[in-house]
């Protein structure tokens, strides 16, 4: 009565593949439950079965079917394993690397030998432990004109082969739940390199805009925001490259951009970044907060004659990690919606709802104290931010 766990392999289109022990042994974890459910369930079908037939104590047939399961499971592993550590010793001696399909040929393989000598080795080794167990003793199965040795191996051959329909089909919806999974991630990677890459030249755009004006009007500053342009670059271009940095690193990156529109600007910017210590190790798309700071300098601030201030805030509420972008500026013009319109604002938008959906979000209004302005506020959740 054996249930062999079905492979199911890695959907990981940019990963290598393991290798066939590797694989099977992680399959052997993963389907643990399911084989146990499964296994479990026949058994009890057949011993409640075989007592309505024959009669006699259920408990007593119950533990002669989970003996021959027993069995038939520990043959089905062992020829799947030593079948995929032969497979890996004989690629790896040929030089030849490991793929899904060799990974895949080798565990079906394993699975289906193991079946086959798990029905001749399984109901008399089970036979034998059940005798043990309840101090019977069976008719040998070597008396194939018996009825219960006909009874036996017919069962033994059934549930074989409803465990190996049943757990074959249920890996195969799990293979391909896992690779449709795949799929989503990869295009969700794919969409966050566009957005992240079509973000920094907007940034670099706009500041070298500024910088051409800046040229013209006062040479000397526009040569101290060139050096804090190169420094800005350096550090932000290799950063940005990863799928995340700590949320510190996002604060200093802050930083170094309020640095060069300090240069600029001058005394008509005043900044403010306000980082707890318990929330410097938490993960963070790299560029998340600079676009809501860039509009808040350019739509907010620079409009007044007076400039204003800067505040960038960040704080755990719960489950949710918040994130605040304060400007006491021009504030919203009437009309504009809470998800904002602006490009670097769409950006935001869209790469929130790529890494987490409708659990994270990003909204403005205005800022409710006399000073005015704009609050820009971004919620994502806490627990998906957390290092490992």
């Amino acid at each position: 009565m054996s249930a062999p766990p079905i492979a199911t392999l890695s959907a990981q289109p940019d990963a290598a593949p393991a290798s066939a022990l590797a694989t099977t042994l992680e399959h052997l974890r993963t389907g643990l439950l399911r084989l146990l459910l499964v296994v479990g369930g026949i058994c009890l079908g057949i011993a409640a079965l075989l007592t309505a037939l024959s009669g006699g104590s259920f408990s007593t047939k119950l533990v002669y079917s989970v003996s021959i399961a027993v069995v038939c499971v520990l043959v089905v592993d062992a020829v799947r394993l030593t079948g995929a550590w032969i497979v890996d010793r004989l690629r790896a001696r040929r030089g030849l690397p490991h793929t899904h399909e060799s990974t895949s040929t080798s565990i079906w393989s394993g699975a289906l030998s193991g079946a086959l000598l798990s029905m001749l080795v399984g109901p008399p080794v089970g036979m034998w432990i059940g005798d043990t167990l309840t101090g019977y003793t069976s008719p040998s199965l070597l008396q194939f004109g018996s009825t219960n040795t006909r009874v036996t191996l017919t069962l033994s051959v059934i549930a074989t082969f409803i465990c190996v329909v049943v757990i074959s089909t249920l890996e195969r919806l799990h293979q391909a739940r896992a690779q449709a999974e795949a799929a989503q991630r990869l295009a969700a990677e794919n969409q966050l390199r566009l957005l992240q890459s079509q973000l920094e030249p907007h940034m670099l755009f706009n500041t070298l805009a500024n910088l051409r004006v800046l040229i013209g009007l006062d040479p000397p500053q526009a040569q101290a925001m060139l050096d804090r342009l190169i420094a800005f670059l350096r550090a932000t271009l290799n950063a940005s490259r990863s799928a995340s940095h700590p949320l510190a690193t996002e604060f200093e990156r802050l930083a170094d951009y309020l640095a060069l529109m300090g240069v600029r600007m001058g005394p008509r910017l005043q900044s403010s970044l306000n980082l707890p210590d318990k929330l410097r190790n938490v993960p963070v798309p790299p560029l998340l907060l600079q676009p809501l700071v860039e509009n808040a300098i350019k739509h907010g601030l620079e409009p007044h004659v007076q400039g204003g201030r800067v505040t960038v805030t960040a704080r755990a509420e719960g489950t949710q990690l918040v994130l605040t972008v304060r400007d006491t500026g021009a504030g919203l013009r009437e009309g504009t919606p809470p998800e904002g319109t602006r490009f670097g604002l769409v950006q935001v938008r869209e790469r929130l709802a790529t890494l987490h959906g409708n659990a994270a979000q990003l909204t403005l209004a205005p800022a409710a104290d006399a000073d005015g302005g704009t609050l820009a506020t971004i919620r994502l959740p806490l627990h998906a931010a957390t290092p490992p």
